[in-house]
């Protein structure tokens, strides 16, 4: 395993006050597949983490397990305070909420407004029948109006979300993720469907609300340029563990060759220009 460290690397001894500590999580699918193999680390202050590794590394079902969208087949999980592991269905209801989830595929409602998904985020918030009858708190509603803003779609609260592309999309669910207000974001291959500057935008804006919200990100991403241009740590999975987390300016050839494998990585590792981000 790479021995490049960065701050909160392993949950062991700990603070009890990290904002997420993940220690020895398994995932065993059935039929045998050992999807994650005691993944260990924990987070201590706000920062973009990327998770990088090849395909079937185990990325997706880390980030979905530390929510329970996948359940872990053994390991700890704890959000601050709070064991996520093993919680019962209606506790658990509570503690994703402080949780924002961002996917690959945007899962937006298609026939709804860009405002309608967005406010969204707030569901498990409002009550039940507000929430039955769309019916928001005005600092609701302006709140999600000052997101729209500020991820760059001003004006486009009324149009529904099957007309936007596929870079709005990503807006949407970014801003719809922070309207539930989570101590943790969880962001799925946020650039997987993109082209390379939508791809860069969406990345830095990612970066900019973690910092502005003090919330930090767990994002699973393929681009290894991405990751070191934009995250302020990389944790690389390999058939399931930990085999290097570190800075992005530790990422050389070897570390890439112990998490992908052997190749010629002299071309790979690159800064993003920002010529083209705007």
């Amino acid at each position: 395993m790479n021995t490049a460290t960065a701050a909160g690397a392993a949950p062991v001894g700990a603070p009890a006050s990290a904002l997420l500590r993940v220690q020895d999580l398994v995932k065993v699918y059935p039929g045998g597949k050992r999807a994650l193999d005691g993944v260990s680390f924990s987070v201590e202050r706000p920062e973009v983490i990327a998770v990088i590794g090849s395909s079937g590394a185990g990325k997706s079902t880390l980030i979905r397990c530390i929510n329970r969208l996948v359940e872990p087949s053994a390991g700890r999980v704890w959000l601050k305070e709070t064991e996520i592991a093993g919680l019962p269905w209606r506790e658990l209801r509570r503690v994703r909420r402080r949780i924002g989830m961002i996917f690959q595929e945007f899962n937006l409602v298609e026939r709804l407004t860009v405002m309608e998904n967005v406010l969204s985020g707030r569901l498990g918030s409002v009550g039940f029948m507000a929430s039955l009858m769309r019916r928001f708190p005005p600092q609701d509603v302006s709140g999600a109006f000052a997101l729209l803003d500020r991820v760059g779609l001003d004006g486009y609260h009324d149009t529904r979300a099957d007309a936007l592309s596929g870079g709005q999309r990503q807006r949407v669910g970014i801003a719809r993720a922070l309207m539930q207000r989570p101590d943790l974001l969880l962001v799925d291959e946020p650039t997987a469907s993109l082209d390379p500057k939508t791809a860069r935008q969406i990345m830095r804006l990612i970066c900019a609300l973690a910092q502005e919200h003090n919330t930090p990100a767990l994002v699973n991403i393929h681009d290894v340029a991405l990751a070191q241009s934009f995250a302020s740590r990389v944790i690389g999975l390999k058939a399931g563990g930990v085999v290097f987390d570190g800075p992005p300016a530790a990422l050389n050839a070897e570390a890439l060759t112990e998490i992908y494998g052997a190749e010629d990585w002299s071309q790979t590792i690159r800064r993003v220009s920002d010529e083209d981000d705007e």
